[in-house]
C-alpha cells in the first residue's frame, strides 16, 4: 500500500507521524508532499525537520501543482491536515483522508467538512454524531486523537529518546510551565509584560503557534515572545519545534488559551490553566463581536470543568499556584469522561486504527 501525507503547514506532522510509524511496520510505502511557496525561513525549518526524522519527502510548487500530482500519482490514499480546495475532483479518482490537525474549539474543526474527503477520521462520538448531523452524506470513523498516541501508547511508537530539561538549556528538579497560546485569538499580547519573572523558580517552555511566530501581521506577538524567551529560565521553541508533544510530556503545567492544547495536555491527566481573555481586533469588537463568537464553537464551553479559569491576566499567577499545589484537582470521573468524549479513545491506538482503516479500504 502506498499512502501520501499532505503537509501544507509544519505543525501538521505531530498528528501524520503516530500513523507513519504504524505505517512503517506494516511496511507501507510513505511520501510526505511539502511546499516550496513557503517563505525561506519556513522551508529551512522544514528541511531541519525533514533531516532530523528522516522523512521520505516530495517537494511541490504549491496547491495547484499538489492537483495536478496527486491526479497522476499511485497513492491508494491521499491524507490531508484540512480540506483541500478541490476536494471534490481528486474524490473521484483517488481515495482522501482528514486528518484535522487539531482538536480545539475553533469552528474551523467542523467547518473543514464542507470539502469532504472519503473519509474522515474523528476524535469521539460527541464529534461524530456532530460531524453526522452536519454532512450527513460524508463518511466519519471514530479513531481518537492519533497525535497523542506516542504519549498514551504502552509500547512507544517513535525510537527516538525522551526530550530532556538539559537539553532545552533548562534544570531539571525544577517544576516546568508551559504557555502554548494560539495565533489568533491569543492572550499573548494581553498577558503582564512580565509575568515569567514570577517563575524564576520554575522552568518555562513557550511553545506558541507557527503562525505566532512566521506572520508579519503578529510582530507585537513576536516582540513579546523575544523578551520572555531572552530570561535564563525560559525556552521559546523556534519554528523547528513543530512538534507541542515532547513539551507536554516535560512539563507539570499547561497554560493556554482559545487552543486544542487544552484538551490535549488534559487528556494526559495534568492540570491546565485557561486564559479567557484575548487580544480582539476592532472588527471582532463591539458590533463585531458576533465574528468572534462565530470563529470559536461551543465546544470551548468544555473548558470550564476540565480547567482553572483565569478571566484577567492579574490573576494567571494565583491559577498557576493553585494548578501547582493540585495538579489533579479537576480530574475526577465526570471530567475523564468529558475529555474522552472529546479526544475519544486514549488508549494509544488511534494511530492503529487509522491503519487498520486504510488497509481494511
Amino acid at each position: 500500500m502506498k499512502v501520501f501525507f499532505d503537509v501544507l503547514h509544519l505543525y501538521y506532522l505531530p498528528q501524520y507521524l503516530p500513523v507513519y510509524q504504524r505505517l512503517l511496520k506494516a511496511q507501507a510505502h510513505v511520501c510526505f508532499i511539502f511546499y516550496k511557496h513557503e517563505a525561506p525561513e519556513l522551508i529551512a525549518a522544514a528541511e531541519k525537520v525533514i533531516a532530523e526524522t528522516n522523512l521520505p519527502v516530495q517537494w511541490l510548487e504549491d496547491e495547484s501543482d499538489a492537483l495536478d500530482f496527486y491526479f497522476q500519482c499511485d497513492a491508494d490514499w491521499i491524507i490531508f491536515g484540512k480540506a483541500f480546495a478541490r476536494m471534490n475532483e481528486l474524490n473521484q479518482v483517488k481515495k482522501t483522508a482528514l486528518m484535522q490537525h487539531g482538536i480545539g474549539p475553533k469552528a474551523c474543526y467542523y467547518d473543514a467538512s464542507n470539502n469532504a474527503a472519503s473519509v474522515r477520521f474523528v476524535e469521539g462520538q460527541h464529534r461524530l454524531a456532530r460531524l453526522q448531523s452536519l454532512y450527513p452524506d460524508a463518511r466519519f470513523v471514530d479513531t481518537g486523537y492519533a497525535k497523542l498516541d506516542s504519549l498514551l501508547s504502552s509500547q512507544p511508537l517513535l525510537d527516538d529518546m525522551p526530550l530532556r530539561l538539559e537539553q532545552l538549556g533548562l534544570k531539571s528538579g525544577k517544576k516546568t510551565l508551559l504557555y502554548a497560546p494560539t495565533f489568533y485569538p491569543s492572550s499573548i499580547e494581553m498577558m503582564d509584560k512580565n509575568w515569567v519573572d514570577d517563575y524564576a523558580h520554575c522552568n518555562i517552555i513557550i511553545k506558541p503557534h507557527f503562525f505566532s511566530l512566521t506572520k508579519a501581521k503578529y510582530r507585537k506577538q513576536q516582540a513579546l515572545l523575544a523578551q520572555w524567551g531572552a530570561r535564563e529560565h525560559v525556552y521559546l521553541a523556534p519554528i523547528s519545534d513543530f512538534n507541542l508533544v515532547p513539551f507536554m510530556a516535560l512539563a507539570d503545567v499547561l497554560i493556554s488559551d482559545a487552543s486544542s492544547a487544552i484538551f490535549e495536555f488534559f487528556a494526559l491527566e495534568k492540570p491546565v490553566v485557561w486564559c479567557n481573555f484575548y487580544k480582539l481586533r476592532w472588527s471582532y469588537r463591539g458590533p463585531f463581536a458576533y465574528r468572534f463568537k462565530a470563529r470559536l464553537d461551543a465546544d470551548i464551553d468544555y473548558f470550564n470543568a476540565l480547567c482553572f479559569r483565569v478571566d484577567k491576566a492579574k490573576w494567571v499567577s494565583a491559577a498557576i499556584d493553585r494548578a501547582l499545589a493540585q495538579p489533579l484537582a479537576n480530574h475526577n470521573d465526570e471530567t475523564q469522561t468529558t475529555i474522552t468524549k472529546l479526544a475519544g479513545k486514549l488508549d494509544g491506538l488511534s494511530s492503529q486504527r487509522i491503519v487498520s482503516f486504510l488497509y481494511d479500504n
